[in-house]
């Protein structure tokens, strides 16, 4: 399938969605929105697929939603209302993309190559690994445009970086580089730019080795234990997990790929 504001590559296990309008510094229209959208559905149905990462074309990663395409909407006042109002309904959307992305069972990495402001920095946030350039810029503009953070990004911002951060991120509006993103916690690893895809796609092969089930069911505890109060409650979801992971060929392959000592070749069963 042929796509107009993203590209779409896989290789092996690892699938890779670039976001293609550098010319407005990969700033998501209508249509960015639902093919982002098509790709995430196309790489859950796609057993293959092991890995997402998700990169920009051009200098930026994503600033965002399109200053044009909001104003297309409706007139000022009625802006807010109108985007939040078709945003919540079906798919194709930058709200759907975000659940889309954290409700995957399959890793998604940003490879941060430039801007990632408003919006963007808050696709970044929702995958579950970053890795950016030297030359990656991340900034919370909201503020400075008359808005609040969205896209769940006052939820992920902070369990990412801590409240009393987050907060002098929104607060100021000031764009941060790679380097301060990575010693406060919001990115993984700042390598060079002619190094990013390399890196990614290494970590993205390591990772597709592993057991595909396994990688989904971990992601998910993850998130929920990011979120309980309670140890026991966690343990017990744990056990549950473990006792399905227990009757899967996976499971199998990965004590006699041990016991045999190779590597294991997981079918994702």
């Amino acid at each position: 399938m042929a796509y107009k504001t993203v590209i779409y590559e896989k290789e092996g296990g690892v699938a890779v969605m670039t976001l293609n309008r550098p010319e407005v510094k990969n700033a998501f229209d209508a249509k960015m929105q639902a093919e982002m959208d098509a790709v995430l559905t196309r790489v859950a149905k796609d057993r293959t697929a092991r890995v997402l990462i998700i990169t920009g074309a051009g200098k930026a990663f994503c600033t965002g939603a399109d200053v044009a395409y909001l104003m297309s909407l409706g007139e000022t006042h009625k802006l807010h209302q109108t985007t939040m109002e078709e945003m919540m309904r079906g798919d194709g959307n930058i709200l759907t993309t975000v659940l889309k992305i954290r409700n995957l069972p399959k890793p998604v990495i940003a490879a941060v190559n430039g801007t990632a402001a408003g919006g963007g920095l808050a696709l970044a946030l929702a995958c579950d690994i970053r890795i950016a350039s030297e030359a990656a810029r991340f900034n919370m503009i909201f503020t400075k445009r008359g808005v609040i953070p969205e896209s769940g990004s006052t939820m992920t911002l902070p369990r990412l970086i801590g409240t009393a951060r987050a907060l002098e991120l929104v607060f100021t509006a000031e764009a941060i580089d790679g380097r301060e993103a990575e010693r406060i916690g919001m990115v993984n690893k700042v390598v060079r730019a002619d190094q990013l895809m390399t890196t990614a796609k290494e970590m993205a092969a390591k990772i597709s080795q592993n057991s595909p089930i396994a990688l989904g069911f971990a992601k998910a505890a993850i998130y929920k234990g990011a979120n309980e109060t309670d140890i026991a409650a966690q343990m017990d979801y744990e056990a549950y997990v473990e006792s399905v992971l227990f009757n899967t060929e996976d499971f199998q392959e990965g004590i006699k790929s041990f016991m045999e000592g190779r590597p294991a070749k997981f079918k994702g069963k």
